[in-house]
């Protein structure tokens, strides 16, 4: 992540408490929309890694946030139990680490060995040090404990290839190796199999400790990746794709060489983004859902021109290995003026809405997009916030966990027809941001419903294409009367979804229902036996 690029948006003043009612207004009011549902509409599988997140050595994210020894909170290795439980909760299936522009100046081998014995280095991306009490082994043991599949970036920023090399053979080599005897001695008799490996972080930004432009990174990138290959030829590698969508920034190019350049190499290829609402305008700040959606499908195209030509290529997906609203926890111009601030962003209810806005974005691009990574996990621009005493969840955690229920279903091609609205040349927007999901286990379709309208209630027909909802049906809602609304510790129950059974008035092949102005729903709808 990166000081000087960003996507920014905006806000509103609040409105009164709207409430979910199983039998709505819109089986009297005319409809405004339509959604259209059907099954055989496939996009594609929704990856389980679609939730994975993100864990970076800066502010309190691992100090204090995962890991903090000596705490009555912890276990015996240092592991915080309550974070553990609620990142059990969040339903996180993948955890990136150890950065971020962290990863830029990091040398993995400070952070093996005996704890006592490792050395604390001073963190040139945020400004900090780091003990390196928590390192590779603490890494990779946390998200065993959780069932958590790992993420390790590289150093492609002031590391080289051979450090590279030797960290896979440290994690997965079997054989009696220098380096797998090094993790023996630290207590790891069998390899910790990390299958996936980052080649670099941001390495297109200027900010990034090592930034290096297009040409000379995918010199770089191929040779590690060669090299790790040499050390575990089954792992998956994620190229860095462009973060710097500044003004003067040539982010199409980035992506373009890269892909050219490593396209018989890699599997996945990087995006980032990060959102806010500095000017205070709700609608305009879910507008950024045009933006999310243009990046992936031009990346998407860039894929396909790569490998044209190229059958027998492994294919390349999208990794959106960091995302979230993050624009207060900001200090002056510099990467240490902003770690100063820790990155300890507090969400208020809009933001909560904004997750569903980004996770609808890649369930419909769900054939593509099969990795996201939410930056981060716990403390910094997170879910989950701690103090030594114990924690609460931020807005954004219900979302978030809710959608996680989804992975491994079929995302759907849906029809919607909605009113819009327009912001500066974006051309039409639509109020209602949908994506659907089909769950075969379950016999059941989750229609995912944020309703973007400031004020605007908006009733809608929902169709079936076969006939086949059954009229039985879940609704999980999240609404507010005030869009600042934020928790705390002890305070953290003002912004909750509710659930509700619900009997469905069917209407030949569906139902009308309204969606209240800025409301997240998600209808699980039972299909018929």
């Amino acid at each position: 992540m990166s000081v000087s690029r960003r996507l920014f948006s905006s806000m509103s003043l609040g409105f009164p408490l709207l409430s979910f009612s199983t039998q709505s207004r819109a089986q009297s009011a005319s409809p405004q929309a339509r959604i259209k549902l059907d099954t055989e509409r496939v996009i594609g599988e929704v990856h389980p890694h679609v939730f994975g997140n993100f864990a970076e050595h800066l502010g309190r994210c691992i100090y204090g946030g995962l890991y903090e020894e000596n705490s009555p909170l912890s276990d015996s290795e240092g592991f915080r139990k309550d974070v553990m439980e609620a990142i059990r909760g969040l339903g996180v299936t993948l955890l990136r680490w150890p950065g971020g522009n962290f990863v830029s100046g990091y040398d993995w081998k400070d952070g093996i060995g005996p704890k006592d014995q490792r050395p604390t280095r001073p963190d040139q991306a945020w400004g900090d040090l780091d003990s390196n009490r928590f390192g590779t082994d603490e890494f990779l043991r946390y998200c065993e404990k959780l069932s958590i599949e790992p993420y390790v970036c590289i150093n492609a920023g002031l590391g080289s290839v051979n450090e590279a090399r030797e960290w896979v053979e440290y994690c997965n080599e079997p054989r009696r190796t220098s380096w797998s005897d090094a993790r023996r001695r630290n207590g790891r008799e069998q390899p910790w199999g990390v299958k996936i490996w980052g080649l670099g972080n941001e390495i297109d930004g200027p900010w990034q400790l090592g930034h290096k432009n297009a040409e000379d990174y995918v010199k770089f990138a191929r040779e590690a990746g060669k090299a790790m290959r040499r050390a575990d030829e089954s792992i998956q590698l994620i190229a860095s794709g462009s973060s710097d969508f500044g003004g003067n920034a040539d982010w199409v190019g980035w992506n373009r060489e890269v892909l050219e350049g490593l396209k018989g190499d890699i599997d996945y290829i990087s995006l980032h983004t990060y959102i806010g609402n500095r000017e205070n305008n709700f609608e305009r700040f879910l507008a950024v859902s045009r933006d999310i959606d243009y990046r992936i499908e031009v990346v998407e195209g860039m894929i396909h021109a790569a490998k044209t030509g190229r059958r027998s290529q492994r294919p390349i997906y999208i990794s959106f290995d960091e995302w979230n609203v993050w624009y207060r926890a900001r200090g002056g111009n510099t990467e240490f003026d902003t770690g100063r601030t820790r990155l300890e962003e507090r969400y208020n209810f809009e933001d909560a809405l904004a997750m569903g806005m980004f996770l609808n974005s890649f369930i419909r691009h769900a054939n593509i997009v099969k990795m996201a990574n939410l930056a981060q996990v716990v403390n910094v621009i997170a879910p989950i916030f701690t103090n030594p005493q114990g924690l609460y969840l931020q807005t954004i955690y219900f979302p978030l966990a809710e959608y996680a229920k989804q992975k491994n279903n079929i995302a759907l091609n849906t029809l919607v027809e909605s009113p819009t609205y327009s912001i500066d040349n974006r051309g039409p927007i639509p109020y209602l941001d949908v994506s659907a999901t089909h769950s075969k286990t379950e016999n059941a379709i989750c229609l995912n419903v944020l309703n973007k309208s400031e004020s605007k209630d908006i009733t809608t027909r929902i169709d079936e294409a076969d006939g086949k909802l059954s009229g039985d049906a879940e609704v999980w809602f999240l609404n507010h009367g005030d869009f600042k609304t934020e928790h705390t510790f002890g305070d953290d129950k003002k912004v909750l979804p509710t659930v509700n059974p619900v009997k469905l008035r069917l209407d030949g092949r569906g139902f009308n229902h309204t969606f209240p102005a800025h409301s997240l729903s998600i209808v699980k709808l039972k299909l018929k036996a």
